[in-house]
């Protein structure tokens, strides 16, 4: 096929993917395979594949109507013919016909054109939606796992911590509120990892359901990530293949409304020949005629076709002509809303940029003081005097190294929002492509 994509070819490599699966659990998968993975399994992929099928087979139906086609037929009689039969009886016949010139057709093959160029637009547009769907499952995956690995350290040092305000507590250096606190933390921290392991759950799912592969044998890889681009909105951007896909269709409804437009007054050429091979058998036919009638007959000719007064093809060039209106005002649509969703994107970005860049500060700022707790636990406050701070202790350890896991956390969940919004705006921007080629290159 003219577009690259190969059913067969996929899903080969999809039933490869599932039976090696067992050797797959517990070991990373990266980007570039889920990707591939997803389109060859997706069925809107598939759906469009077959649409793009189907306007290659309506394209060379409307082409070969100008090659001649050959009808070979053959009658053989059953009892004998009784008086005249008004035909020549044949034991043989060969009919040949196609059509020589028409303005009309020629329209209807541009039409034909203008249809395969929507659906390969279209299987184009579904693979790289379902490529942005599986690369945002993918990244969120790999973030949430990251996150999960901060969450059980918080947990460990959340029960150091409860277990530090016990003693305090028991021995009378603390109140019963700063235990009660740690519990809270505790459970605070428990919840957010049960959460983090339901939506890891979840996505491990979305991704089983994309690639066809069994739930839970896709660990991400976070090196086979590339680091998505900063695209700004006023870059020059390509019309995204699905605006691309919705012109054409429009093109090809307005030359489809063009060729019943023609047919209501424009003249058609066709070419026929006809080859008879007769025969006398249980007939008398030749008793009817001057002359007998010879065992070869043939004839051949050029048939002109001009129309006169034909309502019902002005009628229905009215009514493709509206399809062709709406597909046009479809079109425009589609361009609105992609133009729409890139400002959209591009105001929230500038605040993900932003909060991505804070959430990180954060995280440097909560290392820095848990450095700081560190040393100052091992060597002391190094003051003297009245003016001296007081000797930190374990609880004050813990606290900073759960706030420091937190930040972290933070900063993950806000570079995977950045990073979302960025592949999103690269796909409404039509360098999606861009995407996919550096992605197949890590």
């Amino acid at each position: 096929m003219k577009n690259g994509y190969n059913p067969l070819k996929g899903w080969a490599c999809l039933l490869i993917g599932v039976m090696a699966a067992p050797a797959l659990a517990s070991a990373q998968v990266s980007l570039t395979t889920v990707v591939d993975l997803a389109q060859r399994n997706s069925s809107t992929v598939r759906l469009a594949a077959a649409d793009v099928q189907k306007a290659q087979a309506a394209l060379t139906q409307t082409e070969d109507v100008f090659v001649p086609s050959a009808v070979f037929g053959s009658g053989l009689p059953s009892a004998p013919s009784v008086g005249f039969t008004g035909g020549v009886p044949s034991i043989l016949s060969i009919n040949v016909q196609s059509l020589v010139f028409s303005f009309p057709q020629i329209q209807y093959v541009r039409s034909a054109q203008a249809s395969l160029k929507a659906a390969s637009l279209g299987l184009k547009d579904a693979q790289e939606r379902v490529a942005m769907d599986a690369s945002t499952t993918y990244i969120e995956l790999d973030t949430v796992e990251r996150e999960l690995d901060s969450a059980h350290q918080q947990e460990g040092f959340t029960e150091r911590l409860v277990s530090i305000e016990q003693e305090r507590t028991e021995a009378g250096v603390d109140p019963l509120s700063e235990l009660l606190q740690a519990r809270l933390t505790a459970a605070q921290l428990k919840l957010k990892r049960l959460h983090l392991e339901t939506r890891a759950a979840t996505l491990s799912k979305q991704l089983a359901t994309l690639t066809g592969l069994p739930v839970g044998s896709i660990t991400p890889d976070h090196a086979s990530v590339p680091e998505i681009p900063a695209v700004q909105a006023d870059d020059t951007g390509h019309v995204t293949k699905g605006v691309e896909s919705a012109r054409m269709l429009a093109l090809s409804k307005q030359q489809l409304a063009k060729k019943y437009n023609l047919l209501s007054f424009l003249p058609q050429i066709s070419f026929g020949a006809e080859y008879l091979r007769s025969t006398q058998i249980l007939n008398d036919v030749n008793s009817y005629y001057k002359k007998d009638i010879p065992p070869n007959n043939f004839s051949s000719g050029f048939q002109i076709q001009v129309p006169l007064f034909d309502l019902s093809h002005f009628a229905k060039a009215k009514e493709t002509a509206a399809d062709a209106l709406r597909a046009t005002v479809e079109a425009e649509q589609a361009q609105r809303q992609n133009e729409l969703q890139i400002a959209e994107l591009s105001g929230n970005l500038r605040e993900l940029d932003t909060l991505a860049e804070i959430a990180s500060l954060k995280q440097q700022i909560a290392s820095e003081q848990l450095s700081a707790v560190l040393a100052q636990l091992e060597l002391g406050n190094g003051a003297a005097g009245s003016d001296a701070r007081a000797q930190l202790t374990p609880k004050a350890e813990q606290l900073a190294r759960i706030d420091e896991r937190q930040k972290l956390q933070d900063a993950q969940d806000a570079a995977f929002d950045l990073a979302k919004a960025r592949l999103s705006l690269l796909c409404a921007l039509g360098h999606m492509d861009d995407w996919l080629r550096e992605l197949r290159t890590k």
